[in-house]
């Protein structure tokens, strides 16, 4: 996709959502549009139903945990595609830790479905409108969400590895 036609789709959104629109970047030949998360549901049944760029197909539903990004620390992030024009964009929208709501996007795309739950069960976005948002991977157990950032990656109490083995040592003996 040509630098121009990127900027077009950007400029494009802004002159239909003018307030909605934060910020935008080119990454890896796809742009990025940063969004309001309110926004979200109504950006996206647009961006289906226009037929400048027809973006049929919702490829993923991820998120991403920035620990250090006050009031912006989960993003949900959409890749989207369409097959008719062969455009791709990514659609980000960011959320604070202690309200991680969004709507859900499960009537526009069907397949989202799973994607949600999914965001919901390693990330703990709440996808506000979701018919069954419940885990699908982990334990209905668990009490937190894995990939958040949240949790030392080792116990420093442990007794039972040898640092030796593992690059670290502790002390000069070794």
């Amino acid at each position: 996709m040509n630098r121009e036609y990127k900027e077009e789709i950007v400029q494009y959104l802004q002159e239909n959502f003018p307030n909605a629109v934060l910020a935008s970047e080119d990454a890896f030949d796809v742009p990025n549009i940063e969004i309001q998360a309110q926004t979200v549901r109504e950006i996206l049944q647009f961006l289906k139903k226009d037929s400048k760029y027809a973006i049929n197909f919702l490829t993923l539903i991820g998120a991403v945990h920035y620990p250090d990004n006050a009031g912006r620390e989960l993003a949900v992030v959409y890749h989207l595609h369409s097959w008719t024009k062969n455009i791709r964009i990514r659609i980000k929208a960011f959320l604070p830790i202690d309200y991680p709501n969004i709507s859900s996007v499960m009537d526009i795309y069907p397949c989202a479905d799973w994607m949600e739950r999914e965001t919901y069960d390693f990330y703990g976005v709440i996808f506000d409108g979701h018919k069954n948002l419940r885990r699908i991977l982990n334990e209905d157990s668990m009490d937190y969400f894995p990939l958040r950032k949240e949790y030392h990656l080792e116990d420093a109490t442990r007794e039972d590895k040898d640092d030796r083995y593992f690059g670290r040592f502790k002390n000069s003996e070794s």
